[in-house]
């Protein structure tokens, strides 16, 4: 959809735009409703979201704050002050269940019969299975930490960014030194034990295992945390800006009885995340001389 925005945009001699909310629609009527543990996890936060629309070439993003305002605004008016006044848009390109304006009258239809720009819709996107791709079905896979399916849907390595904070300093006595990147609430459904590469601190992909949840064995407040242990990288890294692309789950989080116990668990990890970058380098190493062999 966003690679038909930028095409259009292109030969029509127009910026290609993204309208966004912030907060989340549903996410906002669950705190109006005193129910925010009922907002679906975000997807990606705002500077993922922003620097992956760049990369497709949006080169404009409209970040809209969505209050009570916009949630009682008619269709006709969203049309009239935000799309036409406020955007001068041309050509809007929109899902074919796309609703909005108040108690969502606003559709396809509307959006045609008001006039003023040209409107496209584009059907469901369905992948190579048929199924339709869609926001519910990234976070039930992220969720279940099933990584192949959320690259397959979003068409990149899921990953997360941050600048590195100063955290516990508890990975320097356990032997396992970490990064660390704070996660907003509900700012993701992923949660466990993760294989990763981290990007931001050298020229290439550093190699590593992370954690991503609350740490239950050595903390009781509830702040989710994104812990990367390097595997071979002993420098400071503290304020840098990082990306953290996960590769393969692990194992969930869990809380175990002490800290010894703890360390062996992280052993057991590295040692897996080491396994995993070994296997993945002698399978390049075979399609190399294969792909030499050929020539």
């Amino acid at each position: 959809m966003l690679t038909r925005l930028v095409s259009a945009a292109e030969a029509r001699g127009l910026v290609p735009t993204v309208m966004t909310f912030e907060p989340h629609p549903r996410e906002y009527f669950a705190r109006m409703r005193g129910e925010p543990q009922l907002a679906p996890p975000r997807i990606s936060g705002l500077r993922d979201k922003l620097l992956d629309l760049a990369k497709i070439g949006v080169r404009q993003v409209i970040v809209e704050r969505f209050d009570q305002r916009l949630a009682n605004m008619p269709a006709t008016r969203f049309i009239d002050e935000l799309l036409l006044q406020g955007l001068d848009t041309r050509w809007l390109l929109v899902g074919d269940d796309f609703r909005f304006g108040a108690r969502r009258v606003g559709d396809v239809t509307l959006l045609r019969a008001h006039g003023g720009f040209e409107v496209e819709s584009m059907d469901s996107i369905t992948d190579r299975q048929g199924r339709r791709v869609s926001s519910t079905d990234v976070r039930a896979s992220l969720a279940a930490g099933d990584l192949a399916r959320v690259e397959d849907l979003l068409g990149h390595r899921y990953h997360m960014s941050g600048h590195v904070v100063h955290g516990l300093k508890l990975g320097r006595s356990l032997g396992f030194r970490t990064i660390n990147l704070r996660v907003p609430p509900r700012s993701t459904a992923l949660k466990g034990i993760f294989v990763v590469q981290v990007h931001g601190l050298a020229d290439g992909p550093l190699d590593g295992v992370a954690s991503l949840g609350v740490r239950p064995t050595v903390t009781d407040a509830n702040r989710m945390l994104l812990e990367v242990h390097l595997l071979d990288y002993n420098q400071n890294a503290y304020g840098k800006l990082v990306r953290v692309e996960f590769l393969k789950k692990l194992r969930d989080e869990a809380k175990f009885v002490d800290l010894p116990t703890l360390i062996e668990a992280i052993a057991t990890d590295v040692e897996h995340a080491r396994a995993y970058f070994a296997a993945a380098a002698a399978t390049s190493a075979v399609a190399a001389r294969s792909a030499t062999d050929r020539i």
